[in-house]
């Protein structure tokens, strides 16, 4: 088996990293940063993220998993103390995954120039100091102008991260779909948007169009870029390459959203 290691930027992280990589090397695996087959994350989502565009390129191709040194993660679900179950599943490849869809963007600038990326977790579209007005088509059908301070574009399984925190719907990662969610929409009597969360399925993509020629900041998961006002559309879709996780064992989603959002009540009811 063919592994390599993103650790974040800690001591604790880097300290596990070494003792992992040592670990797999005697049981046989080689470490292999530019092909390999399972990608070890150690730190959070965030580390998550970085390790899932580090290897963009190869992403059908390999598989991820991941040790959180922080709080539990939807993506980093191995603790520490837990490193050496997660090496022997390694070591002797026991490796049964799950896939996740990926969002799909398309944008297109003025001069003919064409840019094409994939997230993990969400793209969102922010103005500056002036309200962001654009033309939403689904499926080439023109929907809604939108006027207010930006739009989120989410995957099921980022549906946990920036969308929730603006009222998205919490989607299980089973759908093939992205979901659109406002950021402070105008609605009064001269200017309407349908104002709730929307879930598209797969083939249908949502075209976004600016009209006014203002810049606007573009991000998709943990990086950010300026996009300037040459930008003519932004097209989202759910991708046709999905990303893999190991799943050496059982961790439902429903019981992960409940041990990040929720209190145990059973618990405090003891207490």
């Amino acid at each position: 088996m063919r592994f390599a290691i993103t650790a974040r930027d800690d001591e604790r992280s880097h300290a596990l990293k070494q003792q992992l990589e040592q670990a797999l090397t005697d049981r046989g695996c080689v470490l292999d940063a530019s092909r390999p087959e399972i990608v070890v994350s150690i730190g959070g989502d965030g580390t998550m993220l970085q390790a899932f565009h580090s290897y963009l390129d190869q992403v059908e191709d390999i598989t991820l998993v991941g040790i959180h040194t922080g709080h539990l993660g939807f993506y980093a679900d191995w603790r520490p103390e837990e490193m050496d179950e997660l090496i022997d599943h390694i070591a002797k490849q026991d490796l049964a995954t799950v896939q996740y869809p990926l969002l799909e963007l398309a944008i297109d600038y003025a001069d003919g120039s064409h840019n094409q990326l994939l997230a993990l977790n969400e793209c969102t579209i922010k103005s500056f100091n002036q309200t962001l007005v654009c033309d939403l088509s689904i499926r080439g059908d023109y929907f809604e102008t939108f006027r207010g301070d930006g739009l989120c574009v989410s995957t099921p399984s980022g549906s946990t991260a920036y969308n929730k925190a603006l009222g998205g719907a919490i989607v299980h990662p089973a759908l093939e779909a992205i979901q659109i969610t406002e950021m402070a929409s105008i609605n009064n009597r001269v200017y309407r948007t349908i104002g709730s969360p929307m879930l598209l399925p797969k083939h249908h993509d949502v075209e976004i169009r600016p009209v006014n020629p203002i810049d606007f900041q573009m991000t998709y998961d943990h990086y950010a870029s300026i996009v300037h006002q040459n930008v003519t559309s932004i097209r989202c879709r759910v991708s046709d390459k999905k990303v893999k996780f190991a799943r050496f064992r059982s961790f439902p989603f429903w019981k992960r959203v409940r041990e990040s959002f929720l209190a145990d009540e059973r618990h405090e009811r003891s207490t």
